[in-house]
């Protein structure tokens, strides 16, 4: 406990808990209202109290009592809440009901007197009419005792070493009267750049090409995991992504995993004629009638998207195509090009651990965010001696039912007009659909 503590409200898979544990936080509690989602955090993140609900209504109390924190100081409090950010004609976006989740965000920080908070979202957000939405929502932490770190900025993934172009709002605040924190200076050649002295960094070759070919693996139809030596040899990158070197944990604790075992990596079958369509495909180029990217060895991947929810169709993350291979990339792949290292583990389906790799942001650009405000804090990282033991397994394979029954809980599934056959959805369905990415990613 002599680590800072942090709490995570939209937690998703648990992409910003990692970065921030790996900058020397304990997470001690993230919220995430997807059942499924939460069970995926649990297993990644066995020490850290899982709140299964919606951020409406839950109090600040509420959650020191899950955490088991008691009086202690929250020292930062991190998440992307949805939003729409859509201005009504003569209202606030604030005051928009759709917007209601960031108003929630800012009144929980408020209720913890987090020393800080970082909101993060898409680029969008920043852009046109929704800039208006952005003022507001400064002005309202600024309401609440916050001094705002501005101007605020827009940072891509690919400048801290992701290989993958990856652009999202980061909003820093810290209470009057403590230091604020800076905007974390890149390290690698942001995608697309062509000047500077910044180092090229990593590629989709450096990240995909030591991982064993899953289409070689019978099980791997029906699994998502198969134990192999079939590895390549690892670039640097991949070094880090397998943990082969100490330094690969950085101020995060070392989980207990099996380093042979290729998990996240279930097949998918593809026709003969899509496969042909893929290999006719350029890489860094599109594929016109799946409009699937074809990924460049020797360049970063494009966004990863999350698809959607069952609300809106569940239609299936458009996952890239292998620069090398004429199939799809497989959600191990994605999760490479998204700095998750292979201990961390996804749902088995290729739906679910796809989704929850396109919703969060990249762990080695939220820990370059947590690094700037554990230095504004004035405090020395640690590297901790426990090695925490992975969740159960089940917890990878629950589907939607069985994730509500296991945190005991009703499903939280859209629901419709008999009549008109249209979604209602409420501020929680909302809040699972990830709107920010399909409005403005």
């Amino acid at each position: 406990m002599k680590r800072p503590i942090a709490i995570d409200l939209f937690a998703g898979a648990g992409g910003l808990s990692l970065g921030f544990e790996q900058a020397g936080f304990d997470v001690v509690a993230a919220v995430e209202i997807d059942p499924i989602h939460a069970a995926i955090h649990q297993f990644n993140f066995p020490e850290c109290v899982v709140i299964p609900r919606s951020v409406i209504g839950l109090t600040g109390n509420e959650i020191r009592k899950a955490a088991r924190i008691g009086n202690r100081r929250v020292d930062v409090v991190f998440g992307g809440a949805p939003c729409q950010g859509f201005s009504l004609m003569g209202q606030r976006a604030l005051d928009d009901p759709r917007n209601a989740l960031v108003r929630e965000f800012v009144r929980i920080v408020s209720e913890l007197q987090a020393s800080y908070f970082v909101f993060e979202n898409v680029k969008g957000l920043t852009i046109g009419k929704h800039r208006q939405f952005l003022e507001e929502i400064i002005t309202a932490f600024e309401e609440i005792g916050y001094n705002i770190l501005l101007p605020w900025q827009v940072l891509n993934a690919s400048g801290y070493g992701v290989p993958q172009d990856r652009q999202r709002l980061i909003l820093m605040g810290a209470q009057k009267g403590k230091q604020l924190p800076s905007y974390p200076i890149p390290t690698t050649r942001a995608a697309g750049s062509t000047k500077g002295d910044l180092p090229m960094g990593p590629s989709c070759y450096d990240a995909l090409s030591d991982l064993p070919e899953a289409e070689e693996f019978i099980a791997l139809i029906n699994s998502d995991e198969v134990k192999t030596n079939a590895w390549g040899k690892a670039s640097k990158y991949a070094r880090i992504m397998r943990c082969n070197d100490e330094d690969a944990w950085s101020y995060g604790y070392k989980r207990k995993w099996d380093s042979k075992l290729l998990t996240c990596s279930m097949r998918t079958e593809h026709t003969q004629i899509s496969r042909l369509r893929f290999a006719k495909t350029e890489p860094g180029k599109v594929e016109p009638i799946s409009r699937f990217f074809r990924l460049p060895s020797n360049g970063v991947s494009n966004t990863l998207r999350a698809g959607t929810d069952s609300a809106r169709g569940a239609f299936t993350s458009p996952r890239p195509i292998h620069y090398d291979r004429a199939r799809c990339i497989t959600v191990r792949e994605m999760a490479r090009l998204h700095s998750f290292p292979d201990w961390f583990r996804f749902h088995e389906t290729k739906w679910h651990g796809a989704r929850q790799i396109g919703n969060a942001v990249p762990p080695a650009l939220a820990r370059a965010v947590a690094t700037q405000i554990i230095q504004a804090m004035n405090v020395k990282p640690e590297r901790p001696e426990l090695i925490l033991k992975l969740g159960d397994l089940p917890l990878l394979r629950l589907d939607m039912s069985q994730a509500s029954s296991y945190w005991d809980i009703v499903v939280p599934i859209a629901k419709r007009d008999r009549k008109s056959g249209v979604t209602k959805r409420t501020q929680e369905e909302i809040e699972m659909s990830s709107i920010n990415e399909a409005a403005y990613g």
